[in-house]
């Protein structure tokens, strides 16, 4: 499949050209210089999801700065979302200590909603971190997927092409069950930290400064994992010189619905259609997720819920339109489409993951999954290193880090991309050589075994090469 008509992908060196829906800026706390020790105090002990452990906390006075509150960690995790609770849960698990530091509530982080595709890959990462209880019981096993194609449906069997199935289980939920894991374990959480900067990420002995309450803090430590997603510190922290970045926006966005609703079908649908493309999803029994593809111009307030309903049943496979429920949604939103990468993933002692380093289109349900991975790899290197203390913070998995992950990464944009222009309307195309070659290629998967067993292999997850 070609590029969008218009639309070349970007290379550009430094920051990301164009960013959508940035949080205002904040202005820069002062730098927090080294002072000399006035004190040492230990706070009282205080809840594990508000404050972190006082490992080596001082109190010190600086000319100009006040009274800054100082401790240290192996670890700085930057961001609170799913990957950083993960990869402080897998670093616990193997004995290395983490800090969290999140610029949000934790109910708002619980809030959001998210993917709810897990690939057979990541639910066994999950188990293994000893957070895959709720989701084997509450989770939706998935066999296989349903395409439509002008509301003619196919169905590509995941388990029979692949050996594999994937979960239907909420980001939501996973966060809940991560922050609970966390808790239980004594997991060091920073909620609600504002003015978040990272210094001296390019020696052996970072350090991460914010405010939380009106009090200035200090966390010293050997690493910095950035996890805070596309619109965090981290990335940016990087000098301009030592990063590039590769961008593609595509031309529609998705409105998405939430629904106290029963699912419209056992598995997922993939709708291509004339007007645009659809999709159906589900998170329990009772709660639907739908999607129509919309225009990047659209607002929130332009879509009814009688509207969106009554486009998604016409895109949708016959059969499905006549039993779809329909009922008020809970939540309603529009989503941009992008494929985003930016590389190398490791500057020094900061080391990037999840949507920090990348963004994929939904279309194939790659972005948490990519995150998992990505956390993964990262747990495993930074155990390696905090074990060996070598000079430099240097070792072979730490080293290898960024090339490990951009390859599966890569891989995972590839599949993204090709789903995502197989199955949109790009009205550009009409009438070109363009639309016919993808109304060929939709045609190629419905009746090509090889083509689905292809798909299914991408679907369900490339394998994690932790070796």
């Amino acid at each position: 499949m070609g590029l969008p008509a218009g639309e070349p992908l970007r290379a550009t060196a430094g920051r990301a050209a164009r960013v959508r829906r940035r949080r205002p800026n904040r202005s820069r706390p002062p730098v927090f210089p080294t002072p000399a020790v006035r004190g040492r105090t230990c706070a009282p002990r205080r809840p594990a999801h508000r404050y972190h452990r006082c490992l080596a906390r001082r109190t010190l006075s600086s000319s100009g700065t006040g009274h800054v509150t100082v401790s240290s960690t192996q670890v700085a995790i930057i961001g609170g979302g799913p990957a950083g609770l993960l990869l402080s849960q897998l670093l616990d698990n193997a004995g290395v200590d983490s800090v969290v530091i999140e610029q949000r509530s934790r109910e708002y982080v619980t809030a959001r909603v998210r993917a709810g595709v897990i690939e057979h890959g990541s639910a066994q990462i999950l188990r293994d971190a000893g957070v895959g209880a709720r989701m084997d019981a509450e989770g939706f096993v998935h066999d296989g997927v349903s395409i439509s194609v002008d509301r003619q449906p196919f169905r590509i069997d995941l388990r029979s092409l692949t050996g594999k199935h994937v979960l239907i289980y909420g980001q939501t939920e996973l966060t809940k069950d991560l922050y609970a894991a966390r808790d239980r374990g004594g997991g060091t959480i920073v909620d609600e930290a504002d003015d978040v900067v990272l210094h001296d990420v390019e020696s052996a002995r970072p350090w991460v400064t914010y405010q939380r309450d009106g009090r200035s803090h200090r966390l010293d430590c050997r690493f910095v994992a950035g996890c805070d997603g596309y619109h965090g510190v981290s990335r940016t922290t990087i000098p301009s010189d030592h990063l590039r970045t590769y961008e593609l926006d595509y031309p529609f966005g998705w409105l998405g619905i939430l629904s106290e609703t029963p699912p419209v079908d056992e598995e997922l649908i993939y709708a291509s259609h004339p007007d645009g493309f659809a999709l159906c999803s589900m998170r329990n029994p009772n709660l639907s997720r739908y999607f129509v593809q919309c225009n990047t111009s659209d607002f929130v307030e332009d879509w009814s819920d009688d509207r969106f309903w009554d486009t998604l049943r016409s895109r949708l496979p016959v059969a499905a339109a006549q039993r779809l429920v329909t009922g008020p949604s809970i939540e309603k939103s529009i989503a941009p489409l992008r494929s985003f990468v930016a590389e190398p993933m490791r500057y020094g002692s900061l080391l990037l993951a999840g949507d920090a380093a990348h963004i994929v289109p939904p279309t194939g349900a790659k972005g948490l999954n990519l995150a998992i991975g990505d956390v993964a790899l990262l747990a495993d290197a930074l155990t390696e290193a905090v074990r060996a203390t070598t000079p430099n913070n240097n070792s072979a998995l730490v080293d290898s880090y960024s090339e490990r992950a951009l390859a599966r990464v890569w891989k995972a944009v590839r599949f993204s991309w090709w789903m995502t222009m197989l199955l949109h309307r790009f009205p550009e195309n009409e009438g070109t050589i363009r639309s016919k070659l993808q109304r060929s290629e939709l045609q190629q998967l419905a009746a090509s075994p090889a083509a689905q067993a292809a798909l299914a292999e991408n679907y369900v997850g490339v394998p994690i090469d932790r070796s």
